[in-house]
């Protein structure tokens, strides 16, 4: 028959520290070196746990970046045509001064029907980019829409109205490209 193997080196169960407390230095030096890795152990515990709290604060940190660029390309594609509609509007209010001129002058000739030609289709160009004129004649003064130039006494409108448009305002989608000039009422 055959006697019973000893269990392998490597899977001998560790002494119990009751046993070592009593036992040799080499049995302390034992206890000593597990106090040492259960230390480590849990050192290296606190670490990890800190190190998966720097990740996911990292993880969330970086989507919100992506989602904050995704953001900030949708508001600079939306708002793209603002320095081409800033630079037309000065030339739009060449074209609406020389209509006026043509109309204090009686002219209506083909050249002045030119110009109001001309002066519709960049306004219709303009609108199909969201580019909006501001009405401001005869509302109530909004200081989010119009500039006050000058302020007029009258008793035909009741006081904040605006009474005359001195310099045409646009939008470009829900902001002020450019406010529109204007003269206000005020008590007469």
């Amino acid at each position: 028959m055959s006697e019973p193997s000893s269990p392998p080196e490597d899977k001998v169960a560790p002494p119990k520290e009751d046993n070592l407390a009593n036992g040799s230095d080499a049995d302390r030096e034992i206890l000593e070196d597990l106090e040492k890795l259960r230390s480590r152990a849990e050192a290296a515990e606190q670490e990890r746990s800190q190190f998966l709290e720097l990740l996911q604060r990292t993880r969330a940190d970086f989507e919100n970046y992506q989602k904050r660029v995704l953001r900030d390309q949708s508001q600079e594609r939306l708002y793209a045509q603002k320095p081409l509609a800033t630079d037309l509007l000065p030339a739009l209010d060449n074209l609406e001064r020389a209509i006026q001129a043509a109309k204090q002058a009686g002219d209506t000739g083909p050249l002045s029907q030119g110009v109001e030609m001309v002066h519709t289709l960049l306004l219709e160009a303009l609108k199909r980019h969201q580019i909006k004129l501001i009405e401001a004649q005869g509302k109530p003064f909004d200081p989010n829409l119009h500039q006050a130039v000058m302020q007029q006494a009258t008793a035909e409108v009741p006081p904040g109205t605006v009474l005359q448009v001195l310099e045409q305002g646009f939008t470009l989608h829900d902001r002020v490209l450019r406010p529109a000039r204007v003269i206000v009422s005020t008590a007469g």
